[in-house]
């Protein structure tokens, strides 16, 4: 039985964050940055930009939680207010409608070392993100994920957004279907 711990990203913990993104794969490249600025900015970036981005990010707060299993980095989830994430305004998918709360906490990106899929770590990350924005006063998180069951040739790539099943699982709800393989769920807190 592994032994799953999830906390709050701290400056102390940069070691272990960079372990976590310093995989193979789009997170070595994106450094949860995509969300942060427009398009043309972020590709204007080098790889080191956005990893010292991230680390300005981490230096003057909690961008998201770090999980370990057994004692080894193995994942980090995103979590902060939707307005510190300027891209969503911009998505169809993610845009504010009338009714919407102003500023909900967003979960916007999960990473999973490879060696850690399939064993609930982004379970156990949704749980602490929640649990981050609780403790930060939020009354509201939302998530953005894809849903394999719709289009079950979703890549792994594809689904650092969380999927469905997981929101679901973690007490969200459907708040609404952008497109057919996408949602955009809420929890109340």
């Amino acid at each position: 039985m592994s032994d799953t711990v999830v906390r709050p990203v701290d400056d102390g913990l940069w070691g272990d964050l960079e372990t976590v993104f310093s995989t193979r794969g789009d997170p070595a490249g994106c450094w949860c940055q995509w969300f942060r600025m427009p398009g043309k900015r972020f590709g204007e970036l080098s790889v080191d930009e956005r990893r010292d981005g991230l680390h300005d990010q981490v230096r003057s707060g909690s961008p998201g939680v770090l999980a370990w299993v057994d004692g080894e980095p193995a994942g980090w989830a995103a979590v902060e207010p939707y307005s510190t994430y300027p891209n969503l305004a911009r998505s169809p998918i993610t845009k504010r409608l009338e009714g919407d709360p102003a500023d909900p906490w967003a979960v916007t990106c999960f990473v999973v070392r490879i060696d850690f899929r399939r064993r609930g770590v982004a379970r156990a990350l949704l749980r602490g993100a929640v649990d981050h924005a609780r403790a930060q006063g939020a009354e509201v998180v939302e998530g953005y994920p894809v849903d394999p069951e719709v289009r079950p040739s979703l890549s792994n790539a594809e689904r650092f957004h969380g999927t469905v099943s997981l929101f679901r699982d973690g007490g969200f709800e459907v708040v609404r279907r952008p497109s057919a393989t996408r949602a955009l769920m809420r929890r109340a807190l």
